[in-house]
């Protein structure tokens, strides 16, 4: 059972690549990310249980050293957060759509948890920094309320770091817009 996410990153591609290789001998977790971003940077989040992610996480931070930019265990993740990173969550209907904007990979796994607990929706995508220069972006979508009780979550937890640099709700989105959004998520 997923109930841990552990999320690091490195700004050297080798020492993440070593990281990812030493944390999963380390314990039982499984990878969901372990890839380089941009700019030049190297993203790895795993999961597992909280014990095992815990054990794994600080055998990467002992390994990586100087070389971490960020790191962050969330425990009781989202059951949504491994779909919505690997780009595999389904969505049946599009009634609105929230998109929030972070100025980091990680802050945007964390945005995701933040808005999946607070309110009833259905995250579509959680995107990681990959030709985004750093920066990581989510989306998600719901009922109105729930759309904007979400976002409103987002931003009053996340507001004081200055993680977030950009968000919207979109009502009622356009067909077409709809088809685009789903081909890209």
């Amino acid at each position: 059972m997923i109930n841990s996410i552990g999320l690091l990153e490195v700004k050297s591609i080798p020492i993440g690549m070593l990281a990812t290789d030493e944390m999963l001998k380390a314990a039982d977790i499984k990878a969901l990310i372990s890839t380089p971003i941009c700019p030049g940077k190297y993203m790895i989040a795993v999961y597992g249980n909280v014990g095992a992610v815990k054990s794994a996480m600080e055998t990467g931070v002992q390994l990586a050293d100087s070389s971490i930019v960020s790191s962050y265990i969330i425990n009781n993740v989202h059951e949504s957060i491994p779909a919505a990173v690997t780009g595999t969550s389904e969505v049946d209907k599009i009634l609105s759509v929230g998109v929030i904007e972070t100025i980091s990979a990680l802050t945007a796994v964390m945005a995701g948890d933040i808005a999946a607990k607070a309110s009833n929706i259905r995250l579509m995508e959680i995107r990681i920094a990959r030709g985004l220069g750093g920066k990581g972006f989510l989306v998600f979508t719901g009922e109105l309320s729930a759309v904007k009780s979400a976002m409103n979550s987002c931003l009053n937890q996340l507001k004081e770091s200055g993680e977030i640099t950009g968000s919207c709700v979109i009502s009622s989105p356009h067909p077409e817009f709809v088809d685009k959004l789903l081909s890209n998520c």
